[in-house]
């Protein structure tokens, strides 16, 4: 009986001792990581080669007789198809019977050619013997490299002979192979499937045994093995005298012992000591890119155009103008206007109904009622909430609007309300949890807009959750909220005397709609009065809106088409609204259905998700007719995939009343807005239109029209004609705008009155979304006005009809093809999607691999699927993409069912997911890994040189003049920004200027030890203090210009003036540390240096400093008589100065930055006024810094960032610097972190040193500290100016014990420089920002090559 794993093996193929310890020593090295798996399986066939004849003595008939081809089922049935939503349950956008058919056609046809699909090694988790185990399709593996080793199971039965092993080793061979990454047998047509052959080949014998070690495994086990704890506890249980190499306990003493395969060893020593042996065989080299980095680029395969791809042969499209907005007498000047019309003249008429989830209508808001309380809640929030005696909001301020999706009524209350009160309203989602999916990205959507109240219910405030104090807690990136009920008890009658201004439509922003885009982050696009009104009369012109009419809404009534059309054009036209809740939608699919039955509803706005949902449940109800309608909005009809909805729904429904031309497809975006819908014939529109377009060539780009018949063809349906008053191009999606030809696919761009206007805060992308120009091909502007991109793909079609084929969000580029992830979701859904994906829960995206996009699809599979179900539903989708979008996969990984993060209304958060894939956070029970598929641009195989390592490298890179690398930041020449101090340039002009138009503003704040004030400098006295400086240095010093001065002064404002009065007065200062008294004889021979070698013709002190320097405890130290004239300045004559000097060249020089070196080496650099204004600019831009500003400076004021800091930036930048000299802190450790926390300063600076004085000093004292009220979490950046190697642990015990002080982690980061060039990275916790490079002649490649060496946490 086999008792031990891997005993079967061992019993049917004797191995000698030495070849066993051979094989024990490999598993060993591969489970350190020594060797990749190839590498030992390449070792492991080597070492069995000669064996292999003892067991190829199976019959190869038996192998053709034991393969079973794996059944696959063309479609399920129909009557499994119309079952509840709850169990086949379909995500129908992506539903169409033809590539449904199209998708099994393939998949027959890889049957045909006996392509291998991937299969998988047996599971632990697997319940079958092996004599009832059934291998996969193919003989290609799937298992991932590194992954746990998956054992199959062998029967209890003892193996009594050598023939009744050669069944089960058929299967085995036939069943699995070795690794995914050795197998030549993919799911591209060109492979063959080694185990098919009559005669197997030695490489494929010779895997025989090592499979047969991977696949045995114990049976009658009572549990499975705990995989966390890998396999050293199951083989003790099921056999506790067998020892592991990894499992002896200490003392063990037996001369066998075993690897985790069941290969003994001869041994008298402990596994510990075998296992440091064995490793220390084969020493690790370092890894070659700490010695240098490669050019990477310059490696990978470059990808050749296929010279017999499609290209697009067309005339070049011109600019597509829609009919002209119509004039409508009495039309209101804006929508307030419409609102307050109908509020006073037609109070009674209906304007919303809400529904509950069962459907029956709880309310009905009328015209004078949304007036009224509107009116309530203006007057309310201009005079009702206060802080501190002052109005808590004024007009233009931004509020969040935070409401369910079942509450229809107060959001429309509120949102009015907020535009009655000149408000501008931003809707978000109700956050539900502190870890929402995207709720860290709505947050900072808040905060960017200043919001700091928000409205909401009673009841939705009551769901929220709370802090232990009651209040809503802050959430993940949230700014600090108000929260305001707006409840009809919580609002105040409005006076009298008060009325709101009416305005007429403007260009200021009226709303603010968010956006999440690819990449996940959220931004918010605002919506002018203008833009507002413009799109109300354009949709009223397109859809044929009257007075009266009722529409039923099926959408998110706060965003996009649900927010346009239920709840603004509907007000202009004084329609009635009924509001279906997602809620009810869930419980009862027909519901809207239902209701446009009852209230006669001319007009539904839905999903094609909806239609499909009233798919499967209308053989529940039979007595409804649409014959009501004449418009049946489908607002995602952008989606290609909606047209199969479009169809199935107008086949069911057209036997109750549904008219074919009533069924409207519309493409909108949030930046422009409604861009095309279809019109009834009623309305003059054209007859609807239908392509089918070749896949392969719209993935170059180009439409080329083909048959049903093919299998990879995509059906769209047209997006009906533009909208009113607008006009539309097709531009190339990539690069310029260029106009694209008839045949190209590119992204629709449109101008017109009624787009969004701007993401709101940010300049730089606004300008490239909302502001385009598009050219001929020739360069010519199409137009004097700019064009809004929308983000749509398409093009446009015979009657001027718009065909939408995807969107830029979807787009993936995978070796120069595009490729939209909706089609290749449809395509998975195809593959029998009911057995294995949890309600067609499918997310597809991109991930770049060696500098191109690689697709991943992430499934939810369904409870009951089993694992080998899953592997074949997995295999047979990596067909099905490769035949119908000829591309790989390069990951497939299913998830337990509902662990995918939900978008709001239940859609899965692709950007969310995306992020959690690249964290490693997905957590999938299935991964099917294939870069062999689709990684096609592997770097070139290295030439070995002979006897040339890495030094020898980086000194050919070095003599070739070549840099081994280099990185540049943002050119601050070209930035345009309000930087007033800009046009000045030189420091002392921005003094001047300063200390004249704001005389008072406080520049500098010093703190002596005790924590109170020294010192304070406002413009006008640090201008006065330096004009008598400059009158000292002219009268008394007698020097002339370019005179070098040395400022030997202690870290406070004097030093600060004195610079500037030497500017003042012509002369380049030099600041000089001053000598210790307690230690003259070594830090006064440093200032005697820097002096002489600065060659400075005066020195500048305080009376004590110039006792100091004239003692006779100096002169024991130096040459006393040697001092060039010392003037003190504690007493100097207040006479203004005649003429400040002005350098006559930016180049001349402002100061000499001298420092010395950890090795005593005295280096200085000389600065230029340039050079100077271009580091404060620099460092004001990535610091953010401006006059109304605080930040900290606990650092030495005399080299480096730590003076340009101290004395240079807030002159330049005009913030408030509070100083903290580092030497107070021997006296009052916490002096520094207790300015912070009194200051609430948001930025603060500090040395490696101060930083150890405090983690040291303090390290008991956290607690006392926070009695004395120390709040560290005001601080967002902590900097550490490093002049040394990054001291990581150092920083990283500062951020954990002053964590409980509320300081962020995220917070701390270093700053990096050089001797020529002190800021080249400053916050490095956001990204690492260059300073530009060129400011100075000096060394270049230094700071190049200081960066190599310098690596930055």
């Amino acid at each position: 009986m086999a008792a031990e794993r891997g005993g079967c093996a061992l019993d049917a193929v004797p191995l000698p001792p030495e070849v066993r310890e051979s094989l024990a020593e490999l598993e060993l090295e591969l489970s350190e990581g020594d060797i990749t798996q190839k590498g030992y399986e390449k070792k492991r066939a080597k070492l069995l080669a000669r064996y292999i004849p003892l067991i190829q003595g199976v019959d190869p008939s038996l192998q053709a007789e034991n393969r079973v081809p794996g059944s696959s089922q063309a479609t399920a049935g129909v009557s499994k198809q119309q079952k509840s939503r709850s169990t086949n349950s379909r995500d129908e956008r992506f539903r169409s019977d033809v590539h449904t058919e199209a998708v099994q056609a393939a998949l027959a046809k890889y049957k045909e050619r006996k392509m291998p699909m991937p299969s998988k090694r047996r599971s632990v988790l697997v319940h079958s013997s092996v004599e009832t185990y059934t291998p996969p399709d193919t003989s290609s593996a799937s298992e991932d490299e590194g992954s746990l080793r998956r054992q199959g199971r062998i029967s209890s039965t003892p193996f009594q002979s050598h023939s009744n092993v050669e069944p089960w080793l058929n299967r085995v061979i036939q069943g699995s192979s070795t690794s995914s990454s050795a197998s030549s047998t993919s799911s591209h047509p060109g492979g063959k499937p080694a185990a098919a052959s009559n005669t197997a080949p030695a490489t494929t014998a010779a895997t025989v045994l090592a499979d047969l070690m991977a696949h045995t495994q114990i049976e009658n086990h009572s549990a499975p093995p705990d995989v966390t704890t890998g396999l050293v506890e199951y083989l003790h249980h099921e056999c506790p005298q067998v020892a592991s190499v990894r499992g002896v306990p200490r003392g063990y003493s037996s001369s066998i012992l075993e690897t985790a395969d069941g290969v003994p060893v001869n041994s008298r020593v402990s596994s510990k000591i075998q296992q440091l042996l064995n490793t220390l065989k084969r020493p690790k080299r370092p890894p070659l890119k700490e010695f240098f980095v490669d050019d990477f680029e310059e490696l990978l395969e470059v990808q050749q155009p296929d010279p017999n791809q499609p290209k697009p042969e067309g005339n070049q499209v011109n600019v597509l103008k829609g009919e002209p907005l119509g004039v409508v007498t009495n039309w209101p000047p804006s929508l307030l206007a419409a609102l307050q019309r109908w509020g006073t003249t037609q109070s009674k008429a209906p304007c919303l109904t809400a529904l509950d989830t069962t459907g029956k209508a709880i309310y009905t808001l009328t015209y004078g009622k949304l007036w009224s309380r509107s009116l309530k809640l203006a007057y309310t929030l201009l005079n009702k909430l206060t802080t501190k005696n002052e109005p808590l909001l004024k007009p233009g301020d931004r509020v969040a609007l935070v409401f369910p999706n079942s509450d229809p009524v107060m959001f429309m209350v509120a949102f009015y309300g907020c535009l009655l009160a000149e408000l501008i309203p931003v809707p978000i989602e109700v956050p539900l949890t502190r870890k929402d999916a995207g709720s860290q990205q709505i947050g900072f959507l808040l905060g960017s807009c200043g919001v700091t109240l928000a409205l909401t219910t009673d009841a939705c405030q009551k769901g929220l959750p709370k802090a232990q104090t009651g209040e809503v807690v802050t959430f993940k990136g949230w700014p600090r909220l108000i929260w305001f009920v707006i409840d009809g008890k919580h609002l105040a009658k409005p006076a009298k005397d008060w009325h709101p201004q009416v305005r007429d439509a403007s260009a200021e922003i009226a709303y603010i709609e968010y956006k999440t885009s690819k990449e996940g982050s959220t931004v918010g696009i605002t919506v002018s009065h203008a833009s507002m009104l413009a799109h109300c009369h354009a949709l009223t012109q397109a859809c044929g809106y009257s007075e009266a009419e009722t529409l039923t809404n099926v959408l998110d009534f706060k965003r996009e088409a649900g927010l346009w059309h239920g709840v603004l054009t509907s007000v202009m036209n004084r329609m009635h609204v009924i509001s279906i809740p997602y809620a009810l939608m869930k419980v009862n699919p027909l519901s809207w259905i239902q209701k446009v039955c009852s209230y006669k509803a001319r007009v539904a706005v839905v999903k094609s998700r909806d239609m499909h949902w009233s798919l499967l449940a209308q053989r529940d109800q039979r007595d409804v007719s649409l014959s009501s309608l004449r418009m049946l909005i489908v607002a995602d009809g952008a989606n290609p995939w909606s047209i199969s909805s479009c169809d199935a729904f107008l086949n069911v429904f057209q036997s109750r009343g549904l008219r074919p031309e009533v069924i409207c497809p519309c493409a909108s975006s949030s930046e422009a807005l409604t861009v095309a819908i279809r019109r009834p014939s009623e309305l003059g529109g054209p007859p609807p239109g239908k392509a089918v377009l070749s896949m392969n060539c719209l993935s170059f780009g180009v439409i080329r029209v083909d048959t049903e018949e093919k299998l990879s063809v995509l059906t769209v349906q047209d997006v009906g004609q533009i909208m009113p008053g607008a006009s539309m191009c097709v531009v190339k999606v990539d690069g310029t705008p260029y106009l694209c030809k008839a045949d190209e696919v590119g992204e629709i761009c449109v101008n017109s009155g009624a787009t969004g206007t701007a993401y709101f805060g940010l300049l730089g992308i606004t300008k490239n979304v909302f502001e385009a120009i598009p050219v001929t091909a020739a360069g010519m502007p199409v137009s004097d006005q700019p064009f809004t991109r929308t983000g749509l793909l398409g093009f446009v079609g015979p009657d001027y009809l718009v065909f939408v084929v995807g969107k830029l969000d979807g787009l993936m580029t995978v070796s120069g093809r595009r490729h939209n992830a909706d089609d290749v979701v449809a395509t998975a859904l195809a593959v029998e999607p009911m057995k294995f994906v949890y309600r067609g829960r499918i997310a597809v995206f991109s991930v770049p691999v060696l500098h191109d996009d690689r697709i991943v699809l992430v499934a939810e599979q369904r409870p009951d699927a089993s694992e080998e179900d899953s592997f074949q539903w997995m295999s047979r989708v990596l067909q099905a993409i490769d035949s119908i979008h000829q591309v790989g996969v390069y990951c497939l990984a299913l998830v337990p069912a509902n662990t995918l993060p939900k978008a709001p209304l239940g859609g899965i958060h692709i950007s969310e997911t995306k992020q959690r894939f690249l964290e490693g956070a997905l957590h999938p029970c299935n991964v099917l890994m294939c870069p062999h598929t689709c990684v096609t641009n592997l770097p070139k195989p290295r030439q070995k040189q002979p006897d040339v390592g890495p030094a020898s490298m980086i000194v050919g890179n070095l003599v070739a003049g070549k840099r081994i690398a280099q990185a540049s930041g943002r050119d601050v020449s070209q930035l345009e920004d309000n930087d007033q101090a800009r046009k000045f340039l030189y420091l002392a002009d921005v003094l001047q200027w300063r200390a004249q138009t704001t005389p008072d503003h406080p520049l500098f704040l010093l703190l002596n030890s005790k924590g109170t004030v020294a010192s304070t400098a406002s413009c006008i006295q640090l201008h006065k203090r330096a004009e008598r400086v400059a009158v000292a240095l002219m009268e008394k010093g007698r020097l002339n210009v370019g005179d070098h001065v040395a400022l030997v002064y202690p870290p406070g404002v004097d030093l600060i003036a004195t610079f500037y009065g030497c500017l003042y007065a012509g002369c380049v200062p030099i600041t000089v540390r001053p000598p210790h008294p307690q230690n003259l004889a070594t830090t006064l021979p440093t200032v005697k240096m820097i002096v002489e070698v600065s060659k400075s013709a005066c020195i500048l002190t305080t009376q004590a400093i110039m006792k100091l320097l004239r003692s006779k405890e100096a002169a024991a130290a130096v040459d006393i008589k040697t001092w060039p004239t010392i003037l003190d300045t504690d007493d100097m004559p207040k006479k203004k100065l005649p003429s400040v000097f002005r350098p006559t060249s930016p180049d001349m020089l402002a100061y000499l930055d001298f420092s010395v070196s950890t090795t005593g080496i005295l280096a200085g650099v000389k600065m230029s006024h340039a050079a100077t204004s271009a580091l404060c600019r620099s460092i004001k831009l990535q610091c953010e810094l401006y006059p109304s500003r605080q930040i900290a400076i606990c650092l030495d004021p005399y080299c480096g960032l730590g003076f340009a800091l101290w004395c240079l930036c807030s002159i330049y930048s005009g913030h408030q610097s509070i100083l903290v000299p580092p030497l107070e802190l021997e006296s009052n450790v916490s002096l520094w972190l207790s300015a912070v926390s009194q200051y609430k300063v948001r930025v603060t600076f500090c040395s490696y040193s101060v930083m150890e004085i405090c983690t040291k000093g303090l390290g008991t004292q956290t607690d006392v500290l926070r009695m004395k009220g120390v709040n560290l979490s005001c601080v967002r950046t902590c900097m550490v100016v490093a002049e040394e190697r990054p001291r990581i642990t150092l920083t990283q015990s500062f951020s954990k014990l002053f964590k409980d002080l509320g300081l962020s982690a995220r917070a701390v980061s270093t700053t990096f420089g050089c001797r020529v060039n002190v800021a080249i990275c400053l916050q490095v916790r956001l990204n690492c920002f260059f300073l530009t490079q060129n400011l100075w002649g000096l060394g270049r490649k230094s700071c190049s090559a200081c960066f190599l060496h310098h690596q930055v946490k």
